[in-house]
């Protein structure tokens, strides 16, 4: 299951004795192990919770732990953290631990503790007997990457719970700042909270004082300029960006970086793929994936071609010529402009 299913289920259901989680997204990584916290009373935690780093403490402590009855209280909490040995190589950290000792665990867990094994990796080794044996007998909950839907909902129900509200348009600012980001969006809510703890109203104003946008972001509103041949309007976003101290071959980069993913999309959709299929394969957030196909339809395969080739040319000249990276640019929109014009 995935980790928004997992909070809803320890709402409504009783908890299993033991779970793995695993993943890499360290803010979702924090959402979850917040949520078995919920379930032992806070007034409870100092005696019913333990957490046991495992590259620098012994299982064999950790999980003497988890078969201790709990203390004046229904249940304990055992957190595993960082289980290595359970990895590729895992036998080479400072910590040697036996698995065998885990794997008796699994096998006559303590019923009344919730062991939670938390991963922060982005898989196991499949191969290891304990790996297996832990898919059979834990529930697996998988931190991914949240899509666009589920960051929003996920924020919307943060600023809800602290009282606040955003504003008309201030929750699409972010996301566009932020490129969907749940990491970055809970980051820069913080602080969009304290500037706005008086009226407690999040603004589109707020967001754009507060959140900056990305070279990304930046760079994709100067994409759109430029496949709609707006040339004073793209020589206007390159100027800002060389005056916001961005190196012309960093700016030329990422515009190469986008239109190589814009090619991509428009070859793969064209194939039927669908936009979550995309983002897995190419490996994209699906937000920039959703705002490619979004772009990609309104443009011919020779445009964006052109396009992207007319960048390789501008990078090239950057690296082995002295004229300035304006100069370069705005070659390069002169001679996209007339490729469309043939």
């Amino acid at each position: 299951m995935d980790a928004l299913t997992l909070k809803k289920q320890l709402k409504t259901a009783a908890a299993a004795p033991v779970y793995l989680v695993l993943g890499t997204q360290s803010v979702m990584m924090a959402e979850t192990r917040k949520a078995f916290l919920n379930l032992v009373p806070k007034e409870e935690r100092v005696m019913n919770v333990g957490s046991y780093d495992l590259e620098e403490e012994s299982l064999s402590t950790a999980l003497d732990d988890a078969m201790s009855a709990p203390f004046f209280g229904k249940r304990r909490l055992v957190f595993l953290n960082k289980p290595a040995f359970l990895t590729t190589g895992g036998e080479k950290g400072k910590m040697k631990q036996n698995p065998e000792l885990l794997k008796n665990y699994l096998t006559h867990p303590q019923l009344s503790t919730i062991l939670v094994i938390m991963a922060p990796y982005e898989k196991l080794d499949g191969r290891k007997g304990i790996v297996k044996e832990l898919k059979k007998e834990a529930v697996t909950v998988e931190v991914q990457l949240l899509n666009e839907q589920s960051a929003r909902k996920n924020i919307q129900s943060q600023v809800s719970a602290a009282g606040f509200q955003f504003m008309q348009g201030a929750l699409d600012e972010l996301v566009k700042r932020t490129n969907a980001d749940y990491s970055l969006m809970v980051a820069n809510l913080k602080k969009l909270m304290i500037l706005n703890y008086q009226d407690q109203e999040i603004t589109v104003a707020s967001v754009k004082k507060l959140v900056p946008q990305s070279l990304d972001s930046n760079v994709f509103d100067l994409v759109t300029t430029v496949l709609n041949h707006q040339q004073t309007q793209s020589l206007d976003l390159y100027r800002q960006l060389l005056d916001s101290e961005q190196q012309p071959l960093q700016i030329n980069a990422v515009l190469v970086s986008q239109f190589r993913l814009l090619l991509q999309l428009k070859i793969l959709s064209a194939r039927g793929l669908s936009q979550g299929t995309l983002a897995k394969r190419l490996n994209v957030h699906p937000y920039r994936v959703k705002l490619g196909l979004q772009m990609v339809r309104k443009f011919s395969l020779t445009d964006l071609m052109n396009a992207y080739l007319g960048l390789i040319r501008c990078e090239r000249a950057l690296k082995t010529t002295s004229r300035s990276p304006e100069l370069l640019f705005q070659l390069f929109m002169l001679q996209y402009s007339q490729q469309v014009r043939k």
